[in-house]
């Protein structure tokens, strides 16, 4: 009985050490999977996201949106303004601009829409009396006016990713576009665009 009693010590104390090996071992594997899981999310935001761009040019005067990211871009909320106040549709783009009147115009739907990865699209391109787009000629008075009117065109497109993470497009006008992450978009109000 001498004996056996060290040996008895001598394998709880063996137990012991391959428990507390085994515990870390574990919580290392743990660690390692919770940050795989992080890296694989990350990866699969990446993929899929979307970046916005509003953007008027004057030769036609058109004003254009397109998705410059590498997934689809949902549209959620759109405002747009002239002279920071909103209007409802291009008709009354056109009317601050140009004052009342006929204003034709070719225009495609920016609400509810959802852009695929290198879509663009022209959202508005307005015409002369012709139904022709207004080309790039300083002597024309309308071209003039409305190559003016244009940085007087502001936007604010709530836009969200595959995955519901959503972003906030302010363009247009004479000032830089930016894009502000935010939890999620405005609800449709008195002051959303319709088009």
């Amino acid at each position: 009985m001498i004996g056996s009693v060290p040996e008895e010590k001598a394998t709880r104390g063996a137990s012991r050490y391959d428990a507390v090996i085994a515990t870390l071992v574990g919580f290392c594997a743990l660690c390692v999977s919770g940050y795989t899981a992080y890296m694989q999310r990350q990866q699969v935001r990446g993929a899929v996201w979307p970046i916005l761009q509003f953007d008027s040019s004057n030769g036609p005067i058109r004003f254009t949106l397109a998705n410059k990211g590498v997934g689809p871009a949902i549209i959620k909320h759109v405002i747009v303004k002239v002279d920071d106040q909103p209007v409802k549709n291009w008709v009354e783009v056109l009317d601050k601009i140009l004052g009342p009147g006929y204003h034709p115009g070719e225009e495609s739907d920016m609400s509810s829409r959802v852009f695929s990865a290198g879509e663009s699209m022209n959202v508005f391109t307005p015409h002369d009396d012709a139904q022709n787009p207004i080309p790039f000629d300083k002597s024309n008075p309308l071209w003039a006016k409305l190559d003016t009117g244009r940085s007087r065109v502001t936007v604010e497109i709530c836009y969200c990713s595959t995955l519901g993470e959503c972003w906030i497009l302010r363009g247009g006008g004479t000032t830089p576009s930016t894009t502000t992450p935010t939890r999620q978009c405005p609800t449709p109000s008195a002051i959303t665009f319709q088009q």
